[in-house]
């Protein structure tokens, strides 16, 4: 980044929030409009990785202390329900279950990538050291880690699922402002009393633990309410869905008002 953007942002943290729940959720619909439903599932395993990454740097936000990893890691929902909208339910349970064998997946290789030696040639010794401490203190991960976001991640997204279909189906595919709401609130509660009973407070004590929560869970109640007339939008739009093999055929693979073609 210039400088001068930089330097910007230094000084506007709260500004700095709403710009990259902004530019998550540009980037997210850029992906939808290019590639349809693969472009979502690209967003979520996107986002699965960078909230591992930056999960355990903490910042301060509107004056609350909270994971950095939760801006990205609560678009994620947003895509989920976009997927169930214009896909049905199943794809957007397979997107679901790509995402935790992803980080799964990130989880292992990192860990065994750790288990390497810095490497000891005079020349290199201390940059290779300085990286290896780095990847270190961001992915060493500890069994209640792995355990804590793995499993807040798989019930919350399979539960966020459900609830959506659920509203979906009681309201006779009316209201999508009340089902993507309800239903990624409902679950965000869910992930975040799994995740900082698990991992936060065995890092902290309860109050600090319990802080860090409801911080987490506001954040993610207003990301939930700001991505609401995004997904209004996309779900008319002609995405990108098309067979890669054949260059010629047409980007719009489902007509604009129609929501789901498979169940």
């Amino acid at each position: 980044m210039p400088d001068t953007i930089s330097v910007f942002f230094s000084q506007h943290q709260n500004l700095l929030w709403v710009t990259t729940v902004g530019v998550d959720l540009a980037m997210t619909l850029l992906l939808y409009r290019m590639f349809g439903k693969l472009g979502l599932y690209a967003a979520i395993v996107l986002a699965i990785m960078l909230s591992n990454i930056q999960g355990p740097k903490l910042t301060t936000v509107f004056g609350m202390d909270t994971s950095l990893g939760m801006i990205i890691y609560s678009g994620i929902y947003f895509a989920t329900d976009l997927l169930g909208e214009r896909y049905g339910k199943r794809e957007a349970n397979r997107a679901v279950l790509i995402g935790f064998s992803t980080s799964l997946i990130l989880i292992v290789l990192m860990s065994i990538s750790l288990m390497f030696a810095p490497t000891e040639q005079e020349g290199k010794r201390e940059i290779a050291l300085a990286v290896h401490v780095a990847l270190e203190q961001i992915f060493g991960f500890t069994p209640r880690f792995v355990l804590g976001s793995l499993f807040a991640y798989l019930i919350s997204q399979t539960h966020d699922v459900w609830l959506f279909h659920l509203l979906k189906r009681w309201t006779q595919g009316r209201h999508l402002w009340l089902r993507n709401n309800l239903s990624t609130m409902v679950s965000q509660l869910i992930d975040t009393v799994i995740y900082s009973t698990v991992v936060w407070w065995a890092l902290f004590d309860f109050r600090t633990a319990v802080q860090l929560a409801a911080a987490k869970y506001l954040f993610k109640v207003i990301i939930a309410m700001i991505d609401t007339p995004f997904i209004y939008w996309a779900r008319s739009w002609n995405s990108g869905d098309r067979d890669w093999s054949d260059p010629a055929q047409s980007v719009a693979a489902i007509p604009p008002g129609q929501t789901e073609v498979s169940h």
